[in-house]
């Protein structure tokens, strides 16, 4: 045996195995600070110099006209018990992005914190609304099984997982029982725990299959567990039979008329972190806004017909655990991955992410307000942040009617 060429290669696994870590360990280091103060906003701007990422191959040479047509906007509003400015919720909400569209048209828009209207911004839990818009072209399309049917016979794969007999129904409305703590603010929650697999290295579809705990049983409850999305990533693909990525981009992205091509955080295995890691313009996701305000069109193109509007936008979840029953966001209502406002009107909805990320629509007004923040605050009150944040977008709506 050749012990001097043995030795040589043993060390050059060693070292690569040395760098291999040395990465991991820098990436957790990223992850585990990427929200603090002095590094939040330019981190929300840049993920993909933090992250894995999977850019999305898409001509943005046509994007939908947004034509300007400025419009005052009130010069106080009541937030909870407070009557403040827009510039002073602004500062206080640590907005980066603001678009307001009015029949199509931008009747507002700026840009803070040395952010432009080029930067591409995360999307956080947004990105759910948009899976639910491609779950319906598949709907459309006549593809998608009965709602009614288990996960397991759908996704073989999590069969021995606690989605087995999960319907899709309950997996869309957030309501599949998996036992699941979603608090962002506990460094030990499942939550947390997966965003660390996404930062060093992992399998999103190994870490759903890893979920076999089960809360209560699939329909009691609407009990919010982000992994769910992810589960209906993997029945996109099952079904379609292609990449999730590519399959947003062909029946999704390409008719909305983006003005700049998106991308996705990725886990190590390029697949797209679908519940919360699209990367777009905050114009583009006020183009999102303006498909569903015109139920499910946009520039001439049908993206999705408006029967799934209506009902990806209805309230059809189960009342929420009991835990978040007695919490400020248990009023809120939920749809197939959308969420409604309290004592909502006919085509009120919205998209929501953490830290202040936005796509609120109002139907009836035709107004779409796309909000990309910042705000480190947005757990205060638990939840009193987000209805006072919805109080605030409804007086725009009804300002510019």
């Amino acid at each position: 045996m050749d012990y001097k060429a043995l030795a040589i290669t043993l060390k050059i696994i060693l070292a690569r195995l040395i760098q291999l870590d040395f990465v991991g360990i820098n990436r957790l280091a990223r992850v585990n600070t990427m929200f603090d103060a002095e590094k939040i906003v330019q981190n929300f701007v840049s993920i993909r110099d933090l992250f894995d990422f999977k850019d999305v191959e898409l001509d943005t040479s046509n994007p939908t006209p947004l034509p300007e047509n400025p419009q005052p906007l009130p010069d106080q509003f009541n937030w909870g018990d407070a009557v403040i400015s827009l510039s002073e919720w602004q500062a206080a909400r640590s907005v980066c992005g603001m678009v307001v569209l009015k029949n199509g048209e931008r009747a507002y828009e700026a840009y803070f914190h040395e952010t432009t209207q080029h930067d591409r911004r995360i999307s956080w839990s947004m990105s759910k609304s948009v899976l639910s818009i491609a779950i319906g072209v598949l709907h459309d399309q006549g593809r998608l099984p009965p709602l009614g049917t288990p996960i397991g016979q759908i996704v073989p794969s999590l069969r021995d997982s606690a989605y087995t007999n999960a319907t899709l129904r309950n997996v869309l409305n957030m309501a599949s029982g998996v036992a699941f703590n979603e608090d962002y603010l506990d460094f030990h929650s499942d939550i947390n725990r997966m965003g660390r697999i996404i930062g060093t290295g992992g399998s999103m579809d190994a870490f759903a299959q890893g979920m076999v705990a089960q809360e209560w049983a699939p329909g009691t409850y609407n009990h919010y567990v982000s992994i769910d999305t992810h589960v209906l990533g993997m029945v996109l693909r099952a079904v379609s039979g292609q990449d999730l990525d590519t399959f947003i981009r062909d029946h999704v992205f390409a008719k909305l008329g983006l003005e700049t091509a998106p991308y996705f955080v990725a886990d190590s295995l390029q697949e797209p972190f679908i519940l919360g890691g699209l990367n777009m313009m905050t114009r583009d996701y006020a183009r999102i806004g303006l498909m569903m305000v015109q139920k499910g069109e946009i520039a001439g193109n049908r993206v999705i017909s408006t029967d799934w509007v209506q009902r990806s936008t209805s309230q059809s979840a189960p009342p929420p655990d009991p835990a978040r029953a007695a919490m400020a966001d248990g009023v809120l209502g939920y749809g197939y991955q959308w969420w409604l406002p309290p004592n909502p009107t006919q085509g009120e909805y919205f998209a929501i992410g953490i830290y202040g990320q936005y796509i609120y629509i109002d139907t009836a007004r035709q107004v779409v307000i796309a909000i990309n923040s910042a705000d480190r605050d947005f757990k205060d009150g638990d939840g009193q942040i987000t209805l006072n944040n919805i109080q605030l977008f409804r007086q725009i709506a009804a300002h510019l009617e």
